[in-house]
């Protein structure tokens, strides 16, 4: 068991707190309208005091995305050994948890940022996983798994962003279609 001191858990805490008016902050007006003051404020701190919790915008967009990455990833883990049609309804169950996680992870870049290399090496354990559902399918499984994640990630996507409101239609029923389209 490791001790921290008082001074360590105030600072988990306030990264935590500032995590989380980040997250509002995307739901409101996306990745790219992330503002560190306009966190400050609403937490009662001036930007300069916020700054020591993220050097930048940028540092606290990777402390979000690596920990919507590590959410989903412990999310596939937790399934265990599903086929491809579990590991999709896995994918759409966390993305559909949390819209803003999703898009911040699979949506449009945020112009101007680059995602450190450790934040896809944990996207290449989801597809690794993915790859493996593939394998018993047919020929060419890495083939496969990328034609099966841009299908779904697409339907996810106009899902989410909500441009399948107004038609006649339920995507959940639109989902399994193309899920089963995939084996």
């Amino acid at each position: 068991m490791t001790s921290t001191t008082p001074r360590e858990r105030y600072r988990t805490q306030v990264k935590a707190e500032i995590k989380a008016k980040a997250w509002e902050q995307i739901a409101v007006s996306g990745a790219p309208g992330l503002s560190l003051n306009a966190i400050a404020k609403q937490l009662g701190m001036t930007g300069p005091a916020l700054y020591r919790y993220f050097s930048s915008r940028d540092e606290l967009l990777t402390e979000l995305i690596r920990d919507a990455y590590g959410s989903f990833s412990a999310a596939v883990a937790a399934a265990g050994e599903v086929d491809l049609a579990g590991l999709a309804r896995v994918v759409r169950e966390w993305a559909l948890a949390d819209p803003q996680r999703y898009f911040l992870t699979y949506g449009t870049p945020v112009p101007g940022y680059q995602a450190p290399e450790d934040t896809r090496a944990t996207a290449q354990q989801v597809m690794d996983r993915l790859v493996a559902a593939c394998a018993g399918l047919g020929p060419d499984p890495e083939m496969r798994a990328v034609r099966a994640w841009t299908r779904l990630h697409g339907v996810l996507s106009l899902e989410l962003a909500g441009h399948f409101s107004g038609m006649d239609l339920d995507p959940s029923e639109l989902f399994e279609a193309e899920v089963r389209s995939l084996s």
